[in-house]
C-alpha cells in the first residue's frame, strides 16, 4: 500500500526527514494536522528541521508511531515543506492540533512553557506535494 500526503494526514504521527547540506538525513516524530491540500507541523523556531529547511526544502514523510518507528507497510513520501512564521498560521495549525489532540498536545504544549509565550515562538512547516 503507498500512503499518499492527504492520507499520512489522518496519522497521529508522522516521521518528518529533512536534509543537512551534506544530503545526510535527519529524522524527527512530529505531530501533523491536515490543511486543505497540506500538511502541518508545528515546532520550535531554534530546531533543527527549521534551518534544515531554509536550505532544503525537500522533506519526506513516513507514517510512525509516538518514539519514531516506521509503522508496518507504510512507505515515505516525498514533499516540500515550505515555513510559514506568521501569527495567523502558527493559530492556525494549534487550533488544528488542538482538535486533533485535545488532551496531549495542550499537555506537551505546557511542559515546554506556557501556550501563550510559545506559540510566538513556533513557526509552521506547511507541507505539500513536490
Amino acid at each position: 500500500m503507498t500512503d499518499s500526503l492527504l492520507s499520512l494526514g489522518d496519522q497521529r504521527f508522522l516521521l518528518l526527514t529533512t536534509y543537512r547540506r551534506t544530503g545526510a538525513a535527519v529524522s524527527t516524530p512530529v505531530w501533523v494536522a491536515r490543511d486543505g491540500d497540506a500538511l502541518l507541523v508545528s515546532t520550535p523556531r531554534d530546531s533543527g528541521k527549521v534551518k534544515r529547511l531554509r536550505n532544503d526544502a525537500q522533506v519526506e514523510l513516513t507514517a510512525c508511531g509516538r518514539f519514531g518507528r516506521p509503522r508496518r507497510g507504510s512507505r515515505a513520501v516525498r514533499a516540500v515543506g515550505r515555513l510559514q512564521d506568521d501569527q495567523t498560521a502558527v493559530d492556525r495549525v494549534t487550533a488544528l492540533l488542538r482538535a486533533k489532540m485535545p488532551l496531549e498536545y495542550p499537555l506537551v504544549m505546557r511542559l515546554e512553557g506556557s501556550l501563550g509565550s510559545e506559540r510566538e515562538k513556533r513557526v509552521v512547516i506547511r507541507i505539500t506535494e513536490e
